[in-house]
């Protein structure tokens, strides 16, 4: 019997862990405590950073910049903790919170995004039927 691959593990580990962090805390504190190999953890901080990083694509310039930011000083974190797997359980926290504020930043994008389409759509209508005119001239005086 072959073994697991295992960035496909740590991958598989990552979106438990990432479901477990935003549904149950305390789950998610034991799964990290569940794995005992500085290597099992590396590997599923390998598929957070690869979640992260895809993730933080999608999101504005500005909140990409701020979130590139984090996702270096986690690195230094990491590194600091590199044969420490209490370090790195600190870490893989950090780590999967940074994705649920990516998350979260970009549920926000969406519905800004969402109003700005309603209103240049609304605008657009009144501009077509010539009630913009009538609007943009009482309030420019």
């Amino acid at each position: 019997m072959t073994s697991p691959d295992p960035l496909a593990e740590g991958a598989r580990r990552a979106d438990h862990f990432l479901t477990l962090l935003s549904t149950d805390d305390a789950a998610a504190g034991d799964l990290l405590d569940g794995i005992p190999e500085v290597r099992d953890l590396v590997y599923l901080g390998a598929g957070l950073t690869a979640v992260a990083r895809s993730e933080v694509r999608s999101l504005p310039p500005a909140q990409r910049a701020q979130a590139n930011t984090r996702q270096l000083r986690l690195g230094l974190l990491r590194d600091a903790n590199r044969d420490n797997p209490e370090g790195l359980r600190t870490w893989l926290r950090r780590a999967g919170e940074e994705i649920l504020l990516i998350r979260s930043q970009q549920a926000i994008a969406d519905r800004v995004d969402a109003a700005a389409q309603e209103r240049t759509a609304a605008r657009a209508a009144a501009e077509a039927s010539g009630t913009a005119a009538a609007s943009n001239a009482a309030t420019s005086r």
